[in-house]
């Protein structure tokens, strides 16, 4: 169930800045909305489409997924804004946890976490002491973990816009959530041989978020038939925001050859 135009926490400054966003989005070529979806847990959750304003029919359809420090209103829109520029329908929400593959043509994976990296991972016996724990308090955020936006982030400029956010959540990760993590990326780090859709993987070679060394795994373990992966020498974890502008248009013209590449010669064949 759908409920158009929902109340949410609305704030006067976006991370582009006081522009309105109807009237920003026009002045960016494309048409926007938002709504809320009612989950079969009863749960409303935050939705957005992105679309271009031509009548052809779109390129192809991004169903768009956030990261577990991120939502689809601050700077996770600057790709699907680019993105409808270029001829496709984005639609993204705020999840309550993951999202599955399943039923989708194709994949575009922007510094995975198919496992969480060494460098950020709780060491022993840390997780088996949260595990413990959690079983009794899930919801208790006194897990020990440095802020990951700077880690993240090259421009220091942009860090500022960042930290803006409204809806950024600023506590310790709360036990539950950690625990999750654990078990979720271990799982998906031992199962990459079942993955068979076509994907792209991009990845920063400097991520200490995200480790690069298990999207190359990903590649190398994967059944698809149709795979690629780009390794950008140099680059952090937040590749669509938070490099230099030279950068994130490098990886965005990786996506965007990588979908035209595609949805065009399905569209042919269609």
């Amino acid at each position: 169930m759908e409920q158009e135009n929902p109340v949410r926490h609305e704030t006067e400054v976006h991370f582009w800045g006081n522009t309105p966003e109807d009237e920003y989005y026009k002045q960016q070529g494309i048409k926007a909305s938002r709504s809320s979806y009612t989950s079969p847990r009863g749960l409303s959750l935050f939705t957005r489409s992105w679309l271009p304003v031509s009548t052809d029919p779109p390129l192809g359809v991004m169903c768009m997924v956030h990261g577990y420090g991120n939502d689809i209103s601050w700077t996770f829109q600057s790709t699907a804004i680019f993105l409808a520029q270029m001829g496709f329908a984005c639609f993204g929400l705020d999840i309550e946890g993951h999202a599955s593959p399943k039923g989708f043509d194709g994949a575009v994976l922007v510094a995975p976490m198919c496992k969480i990296s060494d460098n950020i991972k709780p060491r022993w016996p840390i997780p088996d002491i949260l595990l413990f724990v959690a079983k009794f308090m899930p919801t208790l955020a006194i897990v020990p973990a440095a802020s990951i936006l700077h880690k993240s982030i090259k421009v220091e400029s942009k860090v500022p816009i960042a930290e803006m956010n409204p809806v950024r959540y600023r506590g310790k990760p709360r036990l539950g959530t950690v625990v999750e993590l654990l078990r979720v990326t271990d799982c998906l780090s031992q199962n990459l041989r079942s993955v068979t859709i076509p994907f792209i993987v991009l990845h920063g070679s400097m991520d200490v978020v995200t480790d690069p060394k298990v999207s190359e795994s990903l590649y190398e373990e994967a059944s698809s038939e149709d795979k690629t992966i780009k390794i950008y020498d140099g680059m952090l974890h937040s590749l669509l925001f938070g490099e230099t502008d030279e950068n994130i248009e490098i990886v965005r013209h990786d996506i965007l050859s990588w979908l035209n590449g595609r949805c065009r010669h399905e569209n042919v064949e269609n």
